[in-house]
């Protein structure tokens, strides 16, 4: 049977910290958190597929003129939508007929609740985290779609966003390569070419992302009166040094999602995150159901949506470190 008092608890623990839930996601993962601090993560609220609109071209209208000139005043279709496709995760937080019993009292059962809740975060938060270099065709291709397809190491073949990139047509949406082995010696070199390559006046990257390996070579190439931090970088709990104006972090370390040999050079303002409004890390309702045939009550934390980009040119990897 179940036990009302027990059950309120966990209920109540889950429903309570649903947007904590998120927060502690987001703030996980560097990409997310500069995604939050740029006000790039924006709820959806339904539709078969998530939209993200872009501008592929310029007014064809504009140019120079004298006097009494005739205007040109045609309309001009420059404004397109990339499509998304919806992904779903999610990961059960369970407790058995016997854990309720050994755990009756109140602040016991918390306890309990709140360590698998931990365990709960930190897996939905290592998972997205890997989603977002994916290229979207893990676990059956319901992963969601991340860095390997917005910024692959080919860019002029697939389809990204319902785009597809190997149409000369489409060069406005392919991001920049660079494949050249990078080196101890010219990790600089290389990496001041791939910023002239995503820069167009003040759109310049904001966020450099390293494996390990290419990480290792930047920060040997530095000298030691060179190594500064970012203040605004360090608020959000990530160790970062800088290259221009944007902060370069480390994102391989233990169960880092980074290939080793790659750096991503990302201009945040093009990307963004997009969860649904009813599914962004939180409890699927009801908050609790009963296995048929089990002595257990299992909740549900679920996410769904998908890591969209307006401004793929802006992007830039090198690889082969």
């Amino acid at each position: 049977m179940a036990f009302p008092n027990i059950t309120d608890i966990v209920t109540t623990t889950l429903a309570n910290r649903s947007g904590i839930i998120a927060d502690n996601v987001t703030n996980n993962n560097i990409i997310l958190a500069k995604l939050n601090e740029g006000g790039r993560i924006k709820l959806f609220s339904g539709g078969r597929l998530i939209y993200q609109e872009i501008a592929f071209a310029k007014n064809a209208n504009g140019g120079w003129y004298t006097g009494y000139d005739v205007l040109p005043v045609g309309a001009q279709d420059v404004i397109s939508a990339a499509e998304f496709g919806i992904k779903q995760y999610a990961v059960p937080v369970v407790i058995s007929g016997l854990e309720q019993l050994q755990n009756s009292g109140r602040e016991q059962i918390t306890d309990l609740m709140e360590e698998r809740m931990g365990v709960a975060e930190s897996t939905m938060a290592n998972d997205i985290s890997t989603g977002l270099y994916s290229d979207g065709l893990g676990s059956g291709g319901k992963q969601i779609v991340g860095l390997d397809a917005a910024v692959p190491a080919t860019p002029t073949t697939g389809t990204y966003g319902g785009i597809d990139r190997s149409s000369a047509a489409n060069a406005f949406w392919r991001p920049q390569i660079t494949t050249a082995q990078t080196t101890l010696a010219n990790v600089q070199s290389q990496m001041s070419a791939m910023w002239a390559k995503c820069s167009r006046g003040k759109d310049t990257p904001d966020m450099i992302l390293q494996g390990n390996t290419f990480w290792g070579f930047w920060m040997a190439s530095l000298q030691a009166v060179q190594r500064f931090t970012d203040p605004g970088a360090a608020k959000l709990g990530f160790a970062s040094t800088r290259f221009m104006n944007a902060d370069v972090f480390l994102d391989g370390g233990i169960g880092g999602a980074a290939t080793a040999t790659n750096a991503y050079f990302l201009n945040s303002k093009y990307i963004h995150f997009r969860p649904h409004k009813d599914r962004n890390m939180v409890p699927l309702a009801p908050n609790k159901r009963y296995a048929i045939n089990q002595d257990s009550e299992v909740s549900i934390l679920a996410f769904a949506g998908a890591m969209t980009m307006s401004g793929s040119q802006f992007q830039g990897r090198i690889t082969g470190a």
